[in-house]
Order: structure tokens, then sequence, then C-alpha cells
């Protein structure tokens, strides 16, 4: 909206001092005569704000032309910068918005707060986008539009109509009853309903969706966390998944249960100095061969047989590739 888009060009302005036009098309993702319309309509309005001519030009406002909120303390405001730099916003469709929140605070905040908080800030980092094995992490992208109607919808209490696409299956329309929205590693899902049974729904795998007028069939309170968490064991628990005993050198400890799907028992392992006995879930077979063949020698797959046979099939094909020609 134009009128979004005004506030936060005279945030943008208060914040930095002076701006050219290009700096603001960029930040406000307009164009530069978008931003000259906008500049005219703000002084038609009163806004004192003002060209300076030169290589180093660009628009200002007059000094003074500010207000202050003067509720939030340097923790408070501090708090309020580093939730608005994680990315579940960014998985909600929210990003744009986000942004021009945050600059509002900042220019809300005391002089002596700003100054502070926006040093402070800039030596936080989170959730960056490679960890330290420099394994990129990268979040899904599901269509503004989509996600948009998703989210009236919940907010709304309205049913929804998806055009799904489930794994290894033909796209069918289905139409549910949302409850929530929860963000996990950047993987977004709605949880619903549909026809009473519970349904959880990936926001990457929602081809098209329909906010309908009809009212949902759910509870007026929802606890999501305590939703969640009743799935999640639900899915650990169902299908095709595996349980797999195993040692493992504790130097890649992590690295087993990062990719498991859950670990049902732990202890050191009397057979091997230092190293750990494992009991974890794998979604299905392929998964559990797959995850221990990453950590090669610094895990051994005891239980079932089946697994130490296609691990060994594997490393001897492997063999059998470099071996010593003739």
């Amino acid at each position: 909206m134009r009128a979004d888009r005004l506030v936060s060009l005279v945030l943008l302005l208060r914040q930095h001092g002076r701006l050219s036009a290009t700096e603001l098309a960029r930040e406000l993702e307009v164009s530069t005569r978008t931003v000259l319309r906008d500049i005219e309509a703000l002084s038609a309005a009163g806004v004192p704000v003002y060209a300076e001519r030169g290589r180093h030009g660009g628009f200002a406002l007059l000094p003074g032309f500010q207000t202050e909120l003067t509720g939030l303390n340097h923790d408070e405001a501090l708090a309020l910068l580093v939730a608005g730099s994680r990315r579940g916003a960014q998985t909600f469709g929210l990003g744009s918005a986000l942004a021009s929140a945050m600059r509002k605070v900042v220019d809300a905040l005391p002089e002596g707060h700003r100054a502070t908080a926006a040093g402070a800030v800039r030596r936080l980092l989170i959730d960056p986008e490679t960890d330290l094995l420099s394994r990129r992490l990268v979040a899904e992208e599901v269509p503004d539009t989509i996600v948009a109607e998703v989210r009236r919808a919940v907010f709304a209490g309205h049913k929804l109509r998806i055009h799904y696409a489930a794994v290894d299956q033909t796209p069918k329309w289905r139409t549910v009853d949302p409850i929530g929205l929860v963000t996990v590693r950047d993987q977004g899902y709605l949880l619903a309903t549909r026809s009473g049974a519970d349904r959880t729904y990936r926001l990457s795998r929602i081809l098209a969706a329909e906010e309908l007028a009809e009212p949902a069939q759910r509870p007026d309170r929802v606890d999501l966390d305590r939703a969640w968490q009743e799935r999640s064991t639900r899915f650990r628990t169902g299908g095709d998944q595996v349980t797999v005993l195993v040692r493992v050198n504790p130097a890649r400890r992590e690295d087993l249960v990062g990719t498991a799907l859950a670990i049902l028992a732990e202890e050191a392992d009397a057979d091997a100095d230092g190293w750990l006995r494992l009991e974890v879930t794998f979604q299905d077979p392929r998964h559990a061969e797959w995850a221990l063949w990453q950590l090669a020698t610094s895990a051994e797959a005891l239980a079932p047989q089946w697994l130490r046979d296609s691990l060994r099939g594997r490393a001897a094909a492997i063999a059998g590739c470099y071996g010593v020609s003739s």
C-alpha cells in the first residue's frame, strides 16, 4: 500500500539522514520514478523533505522532525531487533512487513538507545545461511501469494482449499480446516484438520491456495507447541520407520543425532574405548543406510542385519571401483 510505503520512506530518511533516489528505491523495492512521486506527495502533505544537489546529494528531512518511544529500554529494543533478524517472517511471507516494522521500532527509540541498540545487534548473528562446515542451509521458497492466502485463512478462521503435492502422489485439491502455522529450520508447515483428522502440510508443497468464506471447524483456543509435539511424536513412530542399534565415535555423535528422527537409548559401549552405543530411529531403510554411510568408519551398525549387509555391499562396490588394475 502506498501509505505504508510513504511511512517507510520517512523512517528511512530519519534513520540515515540523507539517501539518494536510487538508494530509497532499492530499500523500498520500487522504481526511482515511484520514489520521486512519493517525495512530491510527502512535500505536498507538509512533510519537511528537501533535495540536496550534487555528487553526494539526495533527499533528507529538516532536523528535529522525529518522534520518540520512551517506553522501551535498551534490552527491550535489542530483543525486538534480534527477533526481527530471524527468518521465520520470510517463511510466512512477512519479510517486507517485518523490515518496515523494524524501521519503525528503530526510529521510535530515544536517540541514545537507538545508537547503542543498533550497534549491539550488529554483534549478533542469528541462524546464518551456512554452518561451520560450509553446508548451506537453504530456506524453502514459497510464493508470497500462496502464503498470504494460507495466512489469511488461518487468522480469519475460514476453511482453506489447497492444491497439494504430497510425496510420490499426483497433486490434488483438498479442503481443510486450518489451525496454525509452524516454522522449523526455515521450513514452513500448515497444521490443519481434514474431515476431523489431524493433518500437517508442508508449505512448499502447496501449489495453490484459496480462502473460503465458510468458517473452519476448529477450537477457539489452541496450544500450537503442544499440537506440534504430538504430531511430531506420531510422525516418528509411524510409517516405514526403522530402529537401528549403532556404535559411534563420540566426535561424530552430533552428526548421527542430526540425521536421526529420534534417540531411544544411549550408553557407553563396553566393547569400544570411549565410543557410544545408541538406539535410534530413521524414517525408512534408505534413510538409515544413507545416514550410516555418511559416517564411514566413525560408526558401525550393529543391528538389524539387513542394514549391515547393505553397507557391506556398498563398501565392496566402492572397493571394486578403486581396486588395483592389471
